[in-house]
């Protein structure tokens, strides 16, 4: 499953997910847009920016910090008006959802 984009600046999406590659979930050695936790991109024109995401699971040991800290780095990327993450647990985060790149990354291929 790859995430559904909407958008019309292609530029400042692309730096949205080169953002987004930047951040880890500290017990996977693959970035979250790798692992599938990236559901839905949404740049409106005037740039206000709402990222729908997952996590691994709903008891991630990290589910306290880690998008706060996705969300805070979204925030600072210039050009972006306003930022704001949305966590969903639906559908359910399946390692099938992982790019062929983390796959091979964690030996599942």
């Amino acid at each position: 499953m790859s995430a559904i984009i909407i958008t019309k600046n292609t530029e400042l999406c692309q730096r949205v997910i080169d953002e987004i590659k930047t951040c880890y979930d500290p017990e996977i050695p693959v970035d979250i847009w790798e692992l599938g936790l990236i559901y839905e991109i949404d740049l409106n024109e005037e740039n206000d920016l709402k990222v729908k995401m997952t996590l691994t699971s709903p008891s991630c040991p990290v589910a306290e910090t880690l998008p706060p800290e996705v969300e805070q780095k979204l925030r600072e990327i210039p050009g972006i008006k306003s930022a704001k993450l949305e966590l969903t647990f639906e559908p359910p985060w399946e390692k099938e959802m992982m790019s062929e790149v983390a796959q091979l990354e964690l030996g599942f291929m």
